[in-house]
């Protein structure tokens, strides 16, 4: 399996930015999808961003232009940059690992944004 460890959340006000990291470990294959995931309470989970081992990203409409998603193969570990945060980015944060076998969560970090 493929474990993912989470960091990063945190409780910001309005117009501030937090930096998630998610490193992963175990049975990784060179071809993959890893991404960020949130859910607010009485929400679905959500896809809010999304990179290839390729490079190629993908973002959720409410996020783009003010989160942006990298990868560092080389050390198996993602992050999703944070600007501008809102109070309705207030949410869990997961981290997905998606492979042609296996798929994977993180445990969530909670991201507080205050008015």
């Amino acid at each position: 399996q493929v474990q993912l460890v989470e960091s990063g959340g945190d409780l910001v006000q309005a117009g501030g930015s937090l930096r998630l990291s998610c490193a992963a470990s175990g049975s990784i294959f060179s071809i993959n999808v890893m991404g960020w995931y949130r859910q607010a309470p009485g929400n679905q989970r959500e896809l809010v961003a999304a990179i290839t081992s390729g490079g190629s990203t993908n973002y959720a409409d409410s996020v783009k232009g003010r989160f942006t998603i990298s990868r560092d193969n080389a050390k198996n570990t993602i992050y999703l940059q944070m600007n501008s945060l809102k109070p309705e980015d207030t949410a869990v944060y997961y981290c997905n690992y998606r492979s042609k076998l296996y798929t994977n969560w993180g445990q969530g970090t909670q991201v507080t944004v205050s008015s």
